[in-house]
């Protein structure tokens, strides 16, 4: 693809439907969020009832990595800025959350970021109430977040980023450039144009460990 199309602000290109073989319009809209910099939505719809939607990072700054220790209800208050191509560890329970094509961008607090995770643990604990191993692991990891929400327990939360989108706002929090070898050792999480490789990278990945281990 010409890279001055990403130039534009909006744009139409012609594919073809991978499910009837029909001509295709796929829509693509320039746009800047706060924080998570130049995107570009990719959207399509067929007749036929297949959709596409993506997103397209078109900008990014030095790959990045916050880490904030958690210790009381102040830090639980932090604000958290995580785009789709950050990832977030506590390394102290296990967790990494790692981004994949249809993760959310979001800015919220730690206590939203844990309760995330809550949610993600409720769910597999469900998963895997025949494993007793498993589902004595995910009412331990239930238990120790709800003590971290109640400032009884300190833990680490860690948000790398290789495109630099994603932060944790305070005083507290630690920031660091990473090395280009730990960029590239973290997923994007989507579609990302590099224009020195001129090319398009997409990453399909989407891992969620709630349950810890080694």
């Amino acid at each position: 693809m010409n890279q001055d199309y990403f130039k534009n602000e909006n744009f139409e290109t012609r594919i073809t439907c991978p499910l009837c073989q029909s001509d295709l319009v796929m829509k693509w809209q320039r746009d800047n969020i706060p924080y998570f910099g130049e995107i570009m939505y990719i959207t399509a719809r067929c007749q036929c009832s297949f959709r596409f939607a993506d997103t397209m990072i078109l900008s990014s700054k030095e790959p990045v990595r916050y880490e904030l220790s958690v210790e009381s209800q102040e830090d639980l208050n932090a604000r958290v800025i995580r785009s789709t191509s950050g990832t977030i560890r506590i390394p102290e329970m296990g967790i990494a959350v790692e981004p994949g094509t249809a993760s959310d961008s979001y800015i919220t607090n730690i206590e939203g970021v844990l309760q995330r995770v809550q949610n993600v643990l409720m769910t597999a604990s469900r998963w895997v109430q025949e494993d007793e191993e498993k589902f004595a692991r995910s009412q331990e990891l239930l238990c120790m977040l709800n003590e971290v929400m109640e400032s009884k327990r300190k833990i680490t939360v860690i948000i790398e980023d290789p495109l630099g989108n994603s932060a944790i706002i305070s005083k507290k929090a630690v920031a660091t450039t990473l090395s280009k070898e730990e960029a590239e050792k973290l997923n994007t999480g989507m579609i990302v144009f590099d224009v020195d490789k001129s090319e398009l990278e997409h990453d399909t990945s989407d891992n969620v460990q709630p349950l810890g281990g080694d």
